[in-house]
Protein backbone atom coordinates (compact mmCIF):
# COMPACT_ATOMS: atom_id res chain seq x y z
CA UNK A 1 0.00 0.00 0.00
CA UNK A 2 1.32 3.22 -1.33
CA UNK A 3 1.48 5.94 1.27
CA UNK A 4 -1.35 8.66 -0.10
CA UNK A 5 -3.31 4.93 0.33
CA UNK A 6 -2.53 4.52 3.71
CA UNK A 7 -3.25 8.34 4.48
CA UNK A 8 -6.55 8.55 2.87
CA UNK A 9 -7.65 5.17 4.57
CA UNK A 10 -7.01 7.17 8.15
CA UNK A 11 -8.27 9.95 7.11
CA UNK A 12 -11.45 8.59 6.38
CA UNK A 13 -11.86 7.33 9.25
CA UNK A 14 -10.51 10.52 11.36
CA UNK A 15 -12.89 12.77 9.65
CA UNK A 16 -15.87 9.83 10.41
CA UNK A 17 -15.17 9.98 13.81
CA UNK A 18 -14.85 13.54 13.92
CA UNK A 19 -11.15 13.48 15.21
CA UNK A 20 -10.84 16.72 14.08
CA UNK A 21 -12.89 18.68 16.81
CA UNK A 22 -10.33 18.36 19.04
CA UNK A 23 -8.27 20.96 16.49
CA UNK A 24 -10.75 23.28 16.05
CA UNK A 25 -9.29 27.10 15.73
CA UNK A 26 -9.49 29.80 13.20
CA UNK A 27 -6.37 31.12 10.98
CA UNK A 28 -5.08 34.01 13.85
CA UNK A 29 -2.48 33.25 15.95
CA UNK A 30 -3.93 32.86 19.62
CA UNK A 31 -0.64 34.14 20.69
CA UNK A 32 0.01 36.50 18.26
CA UNK A 33 3.49 34.62 17.25
CA UNK A 34 5.13 33.41 13.63
CA UNK A 35 7.43 31.18 14.24
CA UNK A 36 10.32 30.29 11.53
CA UNK A 37 11.72 26.41 11.90
CA UNK A 38 13.37 23.84 10.55
CA UNK A 39 11.88 21.27 8.68
CA UNK A 40 13.52 18.43 10.91
CA UNK A 41 11.50 15.60 12.05
CA UNK A 42 12.48 15.87 15.36
CA UNK A 43 10.80 18.99 15.88
CA UNK A 44 7.01 18.40 14.83
CA UNK A 45 5.99 17.99 18.19
CA UNK A 46 8.54 18.48 20.20
CA UNK A 47 8.70 21.78 19.36
CA UNK A 48 5.63 23.05 20.24
CA UNK A 49 5.19 21.07 23.50
CA UNK A 50 8.41 22.96 24.87
CA UNK A 51 7.11 26.26 23.55
CA UNK A 52 4.01 25.39 25.40
CA UNK A 53 2.10 25.80 22.26
CA UNK A 54 -0.65 24.42 20.94
CA UNK A 55 -3.06 24.14 17.82
CA UNK A 56 -4.02 27.72 17.19
CA UNK A 57 -1.25 29.51 19.33
CA UNK A 58 1.22 30.16 16.50
CA UNK A 59 1.98 30.51 12.94
CA UNK A 60 4.51 27.73 12.17
CA UNK A 61 6.81 28.67 8.91
CA UNK A 62 9.14 25.38 7.90
CA UNK A 63 11.99 25.39 5.95
CA UNK A 64 15.30 23.42 6.07
CA UNK A 65 17.60 25.23 8.05
CA UNK A 66 15.14 27.87 8.90
CA UNK A 67 17.42 29.76 6.42
CA UNK A 68 15.75 32.81 4.28
CA UNK A 69 18.62 32.87 1.88
CA UNK A 70 16.36 35.82 -0.21
CA UNK A 71 15.00 38.42 1.32
CA UNK A 72 11.88 37.86 -1.17
CA UNK A 73 11.31 34.45 -1.19
CA UNK A 74 8.45 32.45 0.24
CA UNK A 75 9.56 31.87 3.79
CA UNK A 76 9.78 35.86 4.38
CA UNK A 77 6.24 36.57 2.55
CA UNK A 78 4.67 33.97 4.99
CA UNK A 79 6.29 36.05 7.93
CA UNK A 80 5.03 39.44 6.39
CA UNK A 81 1.39 37.55 5.85
CA UNK A 82 1.52 36.57 9.50
CA UNK A 83 2.23 39.70 10.87
CA UNK A 84 0.05 42.34 8.19
CA UNK A 85 -2.86 39.95 8.31
CA UNK A 86 -3.00 37.33 10.40
CA UNK A 87 -1.75 39.36 13.64
CA UNK A 88 1.45 38.29 14.83
CA UNK A 89 3.37 40.66 17.09
CA UNK A 90 6.66 38.79 17.58
CA UNK A 91 8.85 36.48 15.28
CA UNK A 92 10.98 33.54 16.79
CA UNK A 93 13.29 32.28 14.86
CA UNK A 94 14.07 28.99 16.01
CA UNK A 95 17.10 26.45 14.99
CA UNK A 96 18.33 23.24 16.30
CA UNK A 97 21.29 21.68 17.37
CA UNK A 98 22.32 18.56 14.92
CA UNK A 99 20.73 20.23 11.49
CA UNK A 100 21.29 18.64 8.14
CA UNK A 101 21.96 21.99 6.61
CA UNK A 102 25.03 22.65 8.45
CA UNK A 103 28.17 22.72 6.61
CA UNK A 104 25.73 21.39 3.80
CA UNK A 105 27.82 20.79 0.58
CA UNK A 106 26.35 22.60 -2.22
CA UNK A 107 28.43 21.02 -4.82
CA UNK A 108 27.57 17.30 -3.57
CA UNK A 109 23.87 18.47 -3.84
CA UNK A 110 24.57 19.12 -7.16
CA UNK A 111 25.86 15.81 -8.16
CA UNK A 112 23.05 13.93 -6.69
CA UNK A 113 20.72 15.78 -8.92
CA UNK A 114 22.33 14.88 -11.43
CA UNK A 115 22.70 11.24 -10.36
CA UNK A 116 18.74 11.64 -10.37
CA UNK A 117 18.67 12.97 -13.88
CA UNK A 118 18.62 16.70 -14.16
CA UNK A 119 20.26 17.70 -17.59
CA UNK A 120 23.71 19.30 -16.35
CA UNK A 121 22.48 21.73 -19.66
CA UNK A 122 19.87 22.57 -16.79
CA UNK A 123 22.14 23.45 -14.19
CA UNK A 124 24.26 25.43 -16.43
CA UNK A 125 21.43 27.26 -17.89
CA UNK A 126 20.49 28.22 -14.22
CA UNK A 127 23.65 29.17 -13.12
CA UNK A 128 23.70 31.61 -16.67
CA UNK A 129 20.62 33.10 -15.30
CA UNK A 130 21.93 34.46 -12.12
CA UNK A 131 21.02 30.97 -9.82
CA UNK A 132 24.14 30.21 -8.06
CA UNK A 133 23.82 27.02 -6.82
CA UNK A 134 26.10 27.73 -4.05
CA UNK A 135 24.35 30.53 -2.68
CA UNK A 136 20.69 28.65 -3.18
CA UNK A 137 21.99 25.56 -1.64
CA UNK A 138 23.60 27.39 1.28
CA UNK A 139 24.05 25.80 5.17
CA UNK A 140 25.72 27.42 7.36
CA UNK A 141 28.92 26.27 9.71
CA UNK A 142 26.86 26.12 12.73
CA UNK A 143 22.98 26.33 13.35
CA UNK A 144 23.67 29.52 15.52
CA UNK A 145 24.90 31.33 12.82
CA UNK A 146 22.18 30.18 10.85
CA UNK A 147 19.26 31.41 13.23
CA UNK A 148 21.52 35.08 13.39
CA UNK A 149 21.43 35.49 9.67
CA UNK A 150 17.92 35.12 9.37
CA UNK A 151 16.84 37.75 12.47
CA UNK A 152 18.80 40.19 11.33
CA UNK A 153 17.63 39.87 7.27
CA UNK A 154 13.81 40.17 8.91
CA UNK A 155 14.80 42.87 10.85
CA UNK A 156 16.48 45.09 8.14
CA UNK A 157 13.79 43.46 5.23
CA UNK A 158 12.66 47.05 3.79
CA UNK A 159 8.68 45.69 4.05
CA UNK A 160 8.93 44.29 8.08
CA UNK A 161 7.87 46.69 10.74
CA UNK A 162 10.55 47.87 13.50
CA UNK A 163 8.17 47.57 16.22
CA UNK A 164 7.91 44.16 15.78
CA UNK A 165 10.50 41.89 17.37
CA UNK A 166 12.67 39.11 16.44
CA UNK A 167 14.05 36.30 18.61
CA UNK A 168 16.59 34.14 17.90
CA UNK A 169 16.70 30.78 19.75
CA UNK A 170 17.88 27.03 19.46
CA UNK A 171 16.44 23.94 20.45
CA UNK A 172 18.14 20.22 21.72
CA UNK A 173 16.20 17.91 19.25
CA UNK A 174 16.53 15.37 22.07
CA UNK A 175 15.60 17.13 25.16
CA UNK A 176 13.40 20.46 23.70
CA UNK A 177 16.12 22.70 26.37
CA UNK A 178 15.92 26.22 24.69
CA UNK A 179 18.70 28.68 24.12
CA UNK A 180 17.99 32.22 23.72
CA UNK A 181 20.86 33.65 20.98
CA UNK A 182 18.70 36.56 19.82
CA UNK A 183 16.34 38.62 22.65
CA UNK A 184 14.79 41.49 20.56
CA UNK A 185 12.81 44.15 22.47
CA UNK A 186 13.63 47.46 20.10
CA UNK A 187 10.14 48.64 20.59
CA UNK A 188 10.05 48.79 24.23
Amino acid sequence: MSSVSRIMEFNKQFVEEKQYEAYLTDKFPDKKVAVLTCMDTRLVELLPKALNFKNGDAKFIKNAGAILTQPFGSAMRSILVAVYELGAREVLVIGHHGCGMTNLDAQGMVSKFIEHGIDPLALETLENSGIRMEKFLRGFENPQDGVISSVKLIRKHPLFPKDIPVHGLIIDPETGALEVLVEDYRGE
